[in-house]
């Protein structure tokens, strides 16, 4: 049985990785902090974590990818991508009006990750502008904590799935201000996992330039660009050692067992700069439900 540390139940997180391990038997264990999922992997407690890393909204988790590269040692297995449809929740009895429809002016606190709630600010602009907005842990713990404080006009941002879990209405359903709001998950872990067939791979490295080495940043690309090998992405983190220090996570749309990629990391390298191997992993994209 594969263990697999992740955010609480019914947040994106819980659905996610529902719909990555679909045909896998798998045993998950919630955690109420993205901290606690990594270091419950990092201590030998689960074999996977599941880390939410991008969303089409806000963009990269900075904190997240900081964990990956300063606090834990775990390659990357897996990258999928998921649907991110938050609502509004809470008790249709305490915000209904006489057409038992949503007073909003009844609300006066909304309760959601900072991300989650980053998604819907044009919702909240122009439906609940007066409320009070509180960031909490998950999009889950938000709606716990609606459920607990009954009748103090208290709403949260969340999934169906823990409005469900909390015995809560939906007040509102998709009030993502994008309908094309999806979320990028990594599966981080020591052991490679035997996936179900995937036609695409990548690869994620982190590079550090030479502080003494002018142009550094130029070289590193060239040397990806003359051989023809795409990046998906790059991205630069401060090193945390000295102001004005930077290290870059660099994507590429390629498996490492390729004879380009791992001479593009040898060149690199020999410009003095540092790489590590973030991992080499299979990439899933999510097929839309039919009707």
């Amino acid at each position: 049985m594969i263990k697999v540390a992740l955010l609480p139940q019914g947040s994106v997180s819980d659905e996610a990785a529902q719909y990555l391990f679909t045909d896998t038997s798998v045993e998950l264990h919630y955690h109420k902090l993205i901290s606690d999922v990594f270091l419950s992997t990092a201590n030998g407690e689960t074999d996977y974590s599941v880390i939410p890393i991008e969303n089409t909204i806000e963009g990269s988790v900075s904190l997240h990818m900081d964990w990956i590269v300063h606090e834990v040692d775990l390659p990357i297995q897996a990258e999928w991508v998921y649907p991110s449809i938050q609502n509004l929740i809470g008790r249709k009895e305490e915000f209904a009006g006489e057409d038992q429809q949503t007073e909003y002016g009844k609300i006066v606190k909304v309760l959601s990750h900072p991300v989650a709630m980053a998604q819907c600010l044009q919702y909240i602009r122009e439906h609940l502008p007066h409320a009070e907005l509180e960031h909490v842990s998950s999009t889950a713990e938000a709606v716990k904590i609606v459920r607990e404080h009954p009748g103090q006009g208290w709403a949260a941002i969340g999934t169906m799935a823990a409005a469900a879990n909390n015995k809560l209405d939906i007040l509102q359903k998709s009030v993502t201000d994008h309908d094309n709001n999806y979320t990028r998950f990594l599966l981080v872990g020591e052991k490679p996992l035997d996936f179900r067939a995937s036609d695409e791979r990548k690869t994620s490295l982190q590079i550090t330039l030479p502080e003494d080495y002018p142009g550094a940043l130029h070289q590193v690309l060239s040397a990806f660009a003359w051989r023809r090998i795409n990046l998906s992405r790059i991205e630069s983190r401060p090193t945390k050692k000295k102001l004005g220090n930077y290290y870059f996570v660099i994507e590429i749309e390629m498996s490492l067992d390729t004879v380009l990629l791992p001479a593009a990391i040898a060149e690199i390298e020999a410009l003095g700069c540092q790489v590590r191997i973030l991992g080499s992993y299979p990439k899933f994209k999510y097929a839309v439900p039919t009707d």
